[in-house]
């Protein structure tokens, strides 16, 4: 087998190619893609500072275009991945639910069940892990991954978005 700049570069875009089925962010694809199209350069015979060229060129065009314009089409709208824990749920009334296999109670936020605790500035429920299904708790931080949170008053603050996921 002939060892020649188009095959390396033809590797290297399968060795591209395979890593992205770990990460999933289309990156790795781009410049898979990318190394593919340096690999018809150098096929044409071009030198290696201008395959080097090429790629970058390459590249700058396609890891853009897959972040920005591919990426979005495979992620299901509404949903901020990615943000869960940075505050931004802080002050969200939800819905307690019951998980299956362990009965543990928890709220869903994104799609992920955390399970909860009472905040210790909370009346004489301070600490409980354990509520009905169906309760409506406000969430205020994160304890690891644990979600602490509080009773939710029976009117509703107007502020707070209900999320039942």
């Amino acid at each position: 087998m002939d060892w020649n700049p188009a095959v390396i570069w033809l590797i290297v875009a399968l060795l591209l190619g395979l890593a992205e089925l770990t990460t999933g962010g289309l990156v790795l694809l781009a410049l898979g893609a990318a190394a593919a199209l340096t690999a018809a350069l150098a096929g044409l015979g071009l030198s290696l500072p201008w395959q080097l060229l090429g790629m970058g060129l390459f590249s700058g065009v396609l890891v853009p275009l897959a972040i920005w314009v591919i990426r979005p089409r495979f992620s299901p709208r509404g949903v901020a991945y990615g943000t869960t824990g940075t505050g931004v749920e802080k002050g969200r009334t939800y819905t307690t639910l019951r998980r299956d296999f362990d009965g543990a109670s928890g709220i869903k936020i994104n799609g992920d069940f955390y399970r909860l605790r009472i905040a210790a500035d909370a009346e004489e429920s301070s600490g409980k892990t354990d509520l009905p299904p169906g309760t409506r708790v406000v969430f205020q931080t994160f304890d690891g991954t644990t979600a602490i949170v509080h009773l939710a008053h029976s009117a509703p603050d107007p502020r707070a978005r209900q999320h039942t996921e």
